[in-house]
């Protein structure tokens, strides 16, 4: 897969959530990569679940039961990490901060 992008900024209204990143939960290794970059002052935690959440007629992220990232959860700085087991799908969400966070998603397979 190639890397697929994602970016948010000026959470300092509230929470924002970027769309889902669908990902192959049936590639052979199972493996993504995760890097987040942080520019300027943000607070972000990284999302993943289980649902088949691009499956709703507009790909609403709220449909998803979303679950923390056991590492990326509530950062401040560019930080990368993985997923060694397959799910559906990612999203990044900034919790605050007037900066921008963006978030690269690699996964291996086939």
């Amino acid at each position: 897969m190639r890397p697929i992008v994602q970016t948010l900024s000026d959470a300092s209204g509230g929470t924002l959530n970027s769309n889902p990143i669908a990902l192959d939960y049936f590639a052979n290794p199972n493996e993504t990569t995760i890097s987040v970059l942080v520019t300027g002052t943000a607070t972000y935690t990284v999302q993943y679940t289980f649902d088949l959440v691009n499956q709703t007629p507009d790909w609403t992220p709220a449909t998803g039961n979303w679950v923390n990232h056991p590492t990326l959860t509530a950062q401040t700085a560019t930080k990368d990490a993985n997923l060694a087991y397959p799910v559906t799908a990612i999203r990044i969400q900034q919790t605050a901060g007037s900066g921008s966070v963006r978030l690269t998603a690699i996964q291996s397979g086939y």
